[in-house]
């Protein structure tokens, strides 16, 4: 990822905003370039529909910005121009979140992540093949 620079990364779709909260936690920690969120107006019910009202879905969505894990939001699934509107109004005096310096570590990716710190000497890299 890092090699393609990428203006913007984040999430999509398929969660509310309190659900997706610890995922935003996560890659706003190790993304060195903005992040967005457009969470869904809740989980869907029984019926497909959404149960959260656009003033609900802001205040939730508003803490991706208050505890500055997101550069851009919006909605998904469920959001309405009236969803929208009330998320405008909840995060307009809300600071940015400033994207922070890149480590100059190696971060490699597999099932984990792994940082080659300075203090490991040896790292076998292979693959299954079974």
């Amino acid at each position: 990822m890092m090699n393609a620079n990428p203006f913007c990364i984040g999430f999509n779709c398929a969660l509310g905003a309190t659900q997706m909260y610890p995922f935003l936690q996560r890659l706003s920690a190790i993304a060195h370039m903005n992040t967005h969120a457009y969470p869904n107006a809740g989980l869907p019910n029984a019926m497909g529909g959404y149960d959260e009202t656009p003033e609900n879905f802001a205040e939730n969505a508003k803490v991706f910005c208050t505890d500055g894990l997101i550069n851009m939001i919006g909605g998904c699934c469920g959001t309405t121009p009236a969803y929208i509107k009330a998320l405008y109004n909840a995060v307009k005096d809300v600071p940015r979140r400033q994207i922070p310096q890149p480590a100059k570590i190696m971060m490699l990716s597999g099932m984990e992540e792994f940082l080659f710190k300075d203090h490991i000497r040896f790292v076998n890299i292979g693959e299954r093949c079974n």
